[in-house]
């Protein structure tokens, strides 16, 4: 929300209101502070009550001491006496309030709307604040601080001698750190973060795993399409979303695939990478150690090295690519029910160590030399995979294409031709061969607690049709090398990702079988995209694209009479 300056009100003569309104520079200058109720300036009140401090202090403990030698009872004070100790506690006091004055200062600042109502200030004046307060109409819908304690922590936030990220490790409390880090980000800012929920998230268990200094957390509706009928098993998938249509066409796929007998998936890969890069001094050297992890005879030594991070992590294979003098190795592992990401960078990390026992020059650039390769379009992911690689497909009956998705098995596959195929291959399309596979792999991947940025490799996919049973059928299939997906860890611990995955009967890690878990929510993946694709590609063949999208993907609301 812009802080904006409001009309100046009309003068009224005779109020001394308005005689004190006429001079707004002495207003706006500065923020009013505890020391302008003294009546000398501040370090000549601070240089008096130190001297009377000690000076009083000092008379009173000759007084006790004469006492003590003269057998006068301490309790017998004289007026003189009296005087010093009301002025010991009265300087004690000032003292005690010195040390703590931000303290008395914010209540101060408080207690004076004017001090901080920008909407009367001077614009020339907000531009040249670096600290700008939220409007006082936001400042109505922030949460209420439980202490003033709460109130000076905001403060210290703001004015930069307490970190932001520190919050949580000094307050102990997630939730109250995330709400004092809000109020703090509002005022610095001057914008104001109402419609961005506090309430009802669990800020602990993002403590250390998923988000770092949070103020709140985004809504994304979840709409569920289904049953999909895939391996002989419905499952309802969730989709986190917010574009209109899309869980509706992934949906109706979802039917014509029920209807036509169900899909089928085969995984045929299963292995997450992380490639390093190291540098030696010659190309030569760089080649004997692409060699040396080559040779057969040495992968036993390796595996057992590569193993030790993990129970779960098994390694699958190294492969070496030589730029001059600079190694790129890519290790392959399986990992479990987990995505690996970690987990293959600590048994990287292991062999490396070890490596540096037979090669010692051996210098390491980075545990990761973009040869993996992570959340970049790559042709290596495309070629060979990477995390879980399916392959999925159907037959649509005749009827079903017909009634259900309003167009005929030829204009699917010439469509499926002229745009999935060449139009892609004009394009210079790196494993973009499909119509929006993208599209259901983020809603899923958001909906189920995977890392969304992986929606990247993980999308790479090629949908083929072709026209069966003499050409009344259609065959569809979609196949996808790399998706990235896992059951434990990261955002999968959270309770809506947790619940989701629940519904998907994928949750957690598999106790029968390690691993069968994110294989099968691999599947599920790969079944929804066939889903989406046979969908969006019958509305594109029969010409209901923009029709749908204009009835269901546009709002009628006014947004010029939304608050802000």
């Amino acid at each position: 929300m812009d802080v904006r300056r409001r009309p100046p009100k009309p003068a009224r003569s005779g109020s001394a209101e308005d005689n004190h309104r006429r001079q707004p520079s002495e207003q706006i200058q500065r923020s009013p502070k505890a020391s302008d109720a003294l009546p000398l300036p501040l370090y000549l009140t601070n240089a008096v009550f130190f001297t009377l401090f000690f000076s009083v202090a000092y008379y009173l403990l000759h007084r006790w001491r004469d006492k003590i030698r003269n057998s006068t009872p301490l309790h017998v004070v004289t007026l003189p006496e009296i005087a010093a100790i009301v002025s010991l506690i009265a300087s004690f006091i000032y003292l005690l309030g010195f040390f703590g004055i931000d303290f008395v200062q914010s209540f101060i600042a408080r207690a004076s709307h004017d001090a901080w109502d920008l909407d009367d200030a001077d614009p020339g004046f907000i531009n040249a604040c670096p600290v700008v307060r939220a409007p006082t109409l936001d400042r109505q819908l922030l949460p209420a601080f439980s202490s003033d304690e709460d109130e000076e922590i905001v403060k210290s936030v703001v004015e930069g001698t307490l970190p932001s990220y520190s919050l949580e490790s000094k307050l102990g409390d997630c939730k109250r750190a995330a709400a004092i880090r809000r109020e703090a980000l509002q005022r610095a800012t001057g914008r104001s973060l109402q419609g961005l929920p506090l309430e009802g998230f669990d800020y602990e268990s993002i403590l250390g795993q998923c988000c770092e200094m949070p103020v709140g957390y985004v809504q994304i509706p979840v709409g569920i399409a289904g049953p999909l009928l895939l391996d002989g098993f419905e499952y309802s998938v969730p989709m986190a979303t917010t574009e209109g249509c899309l869980v509706a066409s992934t949906n109706r796929g979802c039917k014509a695939i029920h209807l036509s007998g169900g899909a089928t998936s085969v995984l045929l890969r299963d292995g997450m990478t992380r490639a390093p890069v190291v540098r030696f001094a010659s190309a030569k050297r760089a080649s004997e150690l692409k060699f040396f992890l080559e040779d057969p005879v040495n992968f036993d030594t390796l595996s057992l090295v590569f193993n030790r991070s993990s129970r779960f992590a098994r390694l699958q294979g190294i492969q070496c690519a030589i730029a001059g003098k600079n190694a790129y190795m890519r290790f392959s592992c399986s990992t479990g029910d987990a995505m690996g990401m970690n987990m293959v960078s600590k048994g990287v990390q292991n062999v490396l160590d070890f490596l540096q026992n037979d090669f010692p020059d051996m210098d390491v650039i980075g545990i990761s030399g973009n040869f993996c390769s992570d959340k970049k379009p790559a042709a290596v992911n495309w070629i060979e995979g990477r995390g879980k690689s399916v392959v999925c497909e159907a037959v649509i009956k005749e009827e079903v294409v017909k009634k259900v998705l309003k167009t005929n098995v030829d204009a699917l596959v010439e469509l499926n031709m002229l745009k999935n195929l060449a139009g892609s291959a004009i394009a210079g399309a790196l494993g973009g061969y499909n119509a929006h596979a993208s599209n259901i792999v983020s809603a899923v991947f958001i909906a189920t607690g995977q890392d969304p940025a992986q929606n990247i490799e993980s999308s790479h996919c090629i949908t083929m049709m072709e026209a069966v049973n003499d050409g009344k059928d259609l065959h569809i299939s979609v196949t996808m090398p790399s998706i990235e997906v896992g059951t434990v860890g990261g955002g999968t611990q959270l309770a809506s990702q947790s619940a989701c995955l629940n519904l998907l009967g994928v949750k957690g890690a598999s106790k029968e079988s390690p691993g069968a878990n994110s294989r099968l929510l691999a599947t599920i993946v790969a079944g929804s995209v066939l889903a989406g694709e046979l969908s969006l590609m019958s509305a594109i063949a029969a010409g209901q694209l923009v029709r749908s999208h204009m009835k269901y993907n546009r709002s009628s609301k006014d947004i010029t009479k939304v608050a802000c």
